[in-house]
């Protein structure tokens, strides 16, 4: 197995470096060498080796500089990396552990010392390796799951409704009512593909940080919070009423200012109370109400939405913000694609804040967001 790994080793040292080398492939490493940072930098573009011993002092670039260096790549910023050294300072060692190289040993060394760390980092390295893997694969296999059954859903709307109009084509003149139904289904289906394909362009924006740029050019302080819940909340009452929800909203008098994008800010409530209608629902819940409220609280502004609903199994609120996480998919199909909880918190997080959750499973659940005072 060792014979399929490749090991860097960096010293200007020659003696030396011919010892390691032969010390690593006597126990079937494949050795790579380099008599200093750049050379070894040259070597890396070349090939990736699986775990880098280096020297700290060299000339054109030492072994920090050289960590550093390999360090600001992505793509090799998980390779083992050993200080071998003569140098014992304490100062120096601290400097490689703070740097956060995986080990660090002196010269002169036993030559069974290295091998051991060696072994020790790369199994750490091929642990690491196949968790991450496996967490990958899992998520692919919840995206693959999630998206089928998003776009299938609402596409069978609008396929569904249009195929029923063209057959029956003859027949919706005389029949208005039968003309909207068709079209009420159409949206329907419309509407949900609609918020998937917005909510996907959104994760795409906070992870390359344009959401953050926008954030800071629109970011002023607001006065008049009261009035942004408001507005908020008022978005709302149509689609509560349909669902049977009383929309409640609950303010201490006068809020505090806080510093708002108020956009970002709005959307990362209007998901919470979306949550709150949707979860209120089924037919043992018979406090069928959302309250939103809104109180000072040491320094911080905490804005509530509380239900009454299904509520939060225990064992899944450590995964509640998770992407294309669902709770409980096949009692609560309209919760959709598993990216609103998420988008919420980094929406508020940007502005300083957090998203904090109590909920008892068959009692219903309350979701905080915490901003600062400004």
């Amino acid at each position: 197995m060792n014979s399929e790994l490749c090991i860097l080793v960096v010293d200007d040292h020659e003696p030396l470096l011919a010892a390691v080398k032969i010390i690593m492939e006597e126990h079937g490493y494949k050795v790579l060498t380099a008599t200093d940072g750049l050379k070894a930098l040259e070597v890396m573009e070349h090939i990736r080796p699986d775990l880098i011993i280096a020297d700290v002092m060299m000339p054109r670039m030492d072994g920090f500089a050289l960590y550093e260096a390999i360090r600001a790549r992505p793509e090799w910023v998980t390779i083992p990396f050993i200080f071998l050294t003569a140098r014992t300072e304490k100062e120096d060692r601290l400097k490689g552990k703070e740097l956060g190289a995986e080990d660090y040993i002196t010269k002169p060394f036993d030559p069974q010392e290295l091998l051991v760390a060696v072994e020790s980092r790369l199994r750490r390295a091929r642990a690491i390796q196949e968790a991450s893997e496996a967490r990958f694969e899992q998520l692919k296999q919840r995206i693959a799951s999630v998206l089928s059954h998003e776009l299938r859903t609402p596409l069978t709307y609008v396929r569904g409704y249009t195929e029923l109009a063209l057959e029956q084509i003859q027949d919706i003149p005389s029949s208005p009512e039968g003309i909207q139904d068709f079209l009420r289904g159409i949206k329907k289906g419309a509407d949900r593909l609609n918020r998937l394909v917005e909510d996907l362009l959104l994760i795409v924006q906070i992870d390359t940080g344009r959401i953050a740029e926008e954030f800071n050019m629109m970011v002023c302080l607001n006065p008049a919070l009261e009035a942004v819940l408001e507005a908020t909340i008022r978005q709302y009452y149509g689609y509560a009423a349909e669902q049977g929800v009383k929309l409640e909203l609950v303010t201490e008098r006068p809020l505090p200012p806080v510093r708002l994008c108020e956009h970002l800010f709005v959307n990362a409530l209007g998901r919470l109370i979306d949550n709150g209608i949707k979860f209120s629902q089924g037919k043992r819940n018979r406090d069928k109400r959302v309250i939103v409220s809104a109180r000072q609280a040491d320094g911080w502004v905490e804005i509530t939405v509380e239900d009454k609903g299904v509520g939060i199994p225990t064992e899944e609120l450590p995964h509640l913000f998770e992407r294309f996480r669902q709770i409980d998919r096949e009692r609560m199909e309209q919760q959709g694609v598993g990216l609103g909880l998420a988008i919420a918190r980094e929406l508020v997080r940007l502005h300083g804040g957090d998203i904090v959750v109590d909920s008892v499973y068959g009692q219903g659940s309350r979701f905080t967001i915490r901003l600062p005072v400004a």
